[in-house]
């Protein structure tokens, strides 16, 4: 049975649209085809380089014996030396985990926000969220809702209010392009009015919503067309 994941903040930007109907037909087509891998091998690496110092060399031997799909690690090689050259030259006071926890935007319905790290040079906390998409990055309404939500959060917490919060951008510009890092500091980010902050979660709510019960309706019908046939129990170890 597919599974609709409740998305991130990061995620239910990205998904959003202006139509409950379009955010229907983003979420159902993730879950028939979710993702095939993550990049938390390359936020595990900027935190060994401002704790730890650990040489890119070192990183990316460590991602070669790991990864053993070739695409995969393909795609993590082509962004570490990026991330690298970015903090290699930054000296930590400190860094921090921090903890994850959940946007409410209905009663059962608690959009998960997992930042990564915190990280203080001089005084200045700094607060990176990594954007590892290679194409179409959050922009216009989408990375302000992004923005939005993540400023609420922040500011819930004493000590991530007064944090910089910045966006590591490691997209291409197009599909025949190299990745490059866009540093955005999200002051300069239009934050929403509270109406259409209220509007869009609705929006997407109604979407969720609508995306559980195509699922819900699909499984159904693809079990009630199992239940009709006649089945040899000798394939039944080919499909369970």
């Amino acid at each position: 049975m597919p599974k609709l994941r409740v998305p991130t903040i990061q995620h239910l930007a990205r998904n959003w649209a202006d139509s409950p109907a379009e955010i229907e037909k983003h979420l159902v087509r993730i879950a028939l085809n979710p993702p095939i891998f993550n990049y938390n091998a390359l936020i595990d690496s900027a935190r060994d380089l401002l704790l730890l110092g650990v040489p890119e060399e070192q990183i990316a031997d460590g991602i070669r014996r790991k990864e053993k799909r070739e695409n995969v690690r393909s795609v993590l090689l082509e962004v570490l030396p990026i991330l690298c050259r970015y903090f290699k030259d930054i000296s930590p006071d400190f860094v921090h985990e921090v903890s994850h926890r959940f946007y409410s935007i209905d009663r059962d319905l608690k959009i998960p926000f997992k930042p990564t790290f915190i990280y203080g040079v001089g005084g200045q906390i700094y607060f990176p969220w990594f954007s590892f998409w290679r194409s179409n990055p959050l922009d216009n309404e989408q990375l302000s809702l992004f923005v939005t939500l993540v400023d609420e959060m922040l500011l819930q917490d004493p000590d991530l209010e007064l944090a910089k919060f910045e966006i590591l951008d490691f997209s291409a510009k197009n599909a025949k392009t190299h990745r490059v890092l866009r540093v955005i500091d999200t002051q300069d980010i239009p934050r929403l009015e509270i109406e259409k902050k209220l509007y869009m979660l609705s929006t997407f709510k109604e979407g969720f919503r609508r995306a559980e019960a195509s699922l819900a309706k699909s499984t159904s019908s693809r079990k009630s067309e199992k239940e009709d046939s006649i089945i040899d129990i000798h394939q039944i170890t080919l499909w369970d």
